[in-house]
């Protein structure tokens, strides 16, 4: 053990993670199967999450998706509201409040999200794990198995169990593409045969290839090494944030039960039995203090209770608790950090419904058709193509005109006169500008097109018309 002062280093095991061995080869954590108070309502939860999840693809509000995160055609639905790219600042606003959200519920609750609500956690403790329970037993059991050379009872097991999480895999992926492109789009991946949409069967294979191997091998370490919300904890958490902790007040010092021993030495009410090491899905010892691999999903706190319950002392000794109340006995949860970080979420939310409500319903943008100048017509007449796309943000179908500001110039849009937009639906169309060549003043005009509904301009949008300097121009 390092030795600090003279003494052993209490701060030790921060220097490695759990799931690393001294040589640096892969710790395989192998928890124990785990049952209580906590473990059953997480369950209840998770079948609640996990249904929405999966059901959330196919819930529509008046035909749109709940949810759609589309960034092929840059498209997003959150519940039931549209954001096209015109909305990006939305969006950012959006993130923001997530963010913000985020960091003050973890400075209240540390990381329940994590035990509790995580995707991660959910499908690897409540699906996998449970799948894995059922074909290769508990801890010892699988510890077992591993250890044993291959024969018909370990390819059978292990087939079996990798053959399931393939299929769950396969699953979850067609509901992550169905969030990405809609469900009737992911039917069409699914009816067509895969050289019809090669691209969406390369996705379906690509996803279904990566959720095998984080809940098949990779497993925690998604929690421990790649998920950055366990290091951002450190600057968010307090000495007043809400966590599993352990009582070590309480607890202190530990040892196991003997005759006469506890009131000879005065020891704590920790039996040092390790349950809550071995239940633990990162490995850690919850003893050690908050720690970075914690996701506080609690098994630690019902095999505590258990053991508390058998022995007849007080349950609770490892429970959701601040540093403060195990020390002090007093719980403040409105800090000036909580009361700061609440004032920042009001305000961004009050920002983001007014933006919400003020957007405009339609919303255009103009570009010159790529790889053309001016076009000479009959007449002496020069005209440019443009190219336009709409976008409506309402529900209601919309007309929409189009016209310059100055009434030298003339807008021929390209088949009908005007556009029509359905409801939450974009149209992409193509007009003319034309001018009369001998009012051109410059080879490069600044000109102002206004988009109407109804005859009420709705938008204004600046673009450049081109043509040859005429003579009298140039005069």
């Amino acid at each position: 053990m390092t030795m600090r002062n003279g003494n052993p280093d209490p701060e030790k095991f921060r220097d490695a993670l759990a799931t690393v061995k001294e040589d640096g080869k892969r710790n395989w954590i192998y928890p124990k199967k785990v049952s209580g108070k906590f473990y059953k309502w997480r369950t209840y939860i998770s079948w609640l999450l996990l249904g929405l999840l999966f059901a959330g693809p196919f819930i529509k509000i008046e035909g749109r998706p709940w949810l759609l995160f589309n960034i092929f055609e840059r498209k997003f639905i959150v519940f039931g509201a549209v954001f096209w790219p015109q909305d990006t600042y939305l969006l950012i606003f959006l993130l923001l409040i997530f963010f913000v959200f985020v960091i003050l519920f973890t400075v209240v609750f540390g990381r329940a999200f994590c035990g509790w609500a995580c995707p991660q956690t959910l499908f690897m403790e409540m699906v996998f794990r449970k799948v894995e329970y059922w074909i290769e037993g508990d801890a010892g059991q699988q510890r077992k198995l591993n250890h044993m050379p291959w024969n018909g009872e370990k390819i059978r097991k292990k087939g079996i169990k990798y053959l399931i999480f393939a299929l769950i895999s396969l699953l979850i992926s067609h509901v992550v593409m169905a969030y990405l492109v809609g469900i009737d789009k992911v039917k069409e991946i699914v009816v067509q045969p895969p050289t019809e949409n090669l691209a969406g069967f390369i996705g379906l294979m690509t996803f279904t290839g990566i959720f095998f191997f984080v809940f098949a091998w990779f497993r925690e370490q998604a929690c421990t090494v790649v998920c950055p919300y366990g290091r951002l904890q450190g600057v968010m958490l307090d000495d007043n944030s809400i966590n599993v902790a352990y009582d070590y007040v309480r607890g202190e010092p530990r040892g196991p039960i003997r005759k006469n021993r506890a009131v000879a030495e005065k020891l704590g009410d920790c039996v040092d039995c390790t349950l809550c090491v071995q239940v633990c899905p990162t490995g850690i010892d919850i003893r050690n203090g908050v720690q970075m691999e914690c996701v506080n999903c609690t098994a630690c706190m019902d095999v505590c209770d258990d053991v508390m319950e058998k022995i007849s002392r007080p349950k609770g000794l490892i429970r959701y608790a601040s540093e403060t109340s195990i020390k002090k006995g007093t719980q403040k949860l409105m800090t000036a950090r909580v009361k700061g970080y609440t004032a920042v979420l009001l305000l961004l939310i009050g920002a983001f419904v007014t933006l919400l409500a003020t957007r405009d319903d339609l919303g255009a943008t103009v570009t010159r058709f790529r790889g053309m100048t001016y076009q000479e017509r009959e007449g002496g007449k020069i005209s440019n193509l443009y190219e336009t796309t709409i976008i409506n943000k309402t529900f209601q179908l919309q007309e929409v005109s189009l016209m310059a500001e100055d009434p030298q110039y003339t807008v021929e849009v390209v088949g009908a006169t005007d556009w029509k937009l359905d409801g939450q639906t974009k149209l992409e169309g193509r007009f003319f500008i034309v001018k009369d060549k001998e009012n051109i003043q410059a080879p490069q005009e600044n000109i102002t097109l206004l988009f109407l509904q109804d005859g009420k301009v709705i938008d204004k949008i600046k673009t450049s018309f081109m043509g040859p300097m005429s003579s009298s121009g140039g005069q």
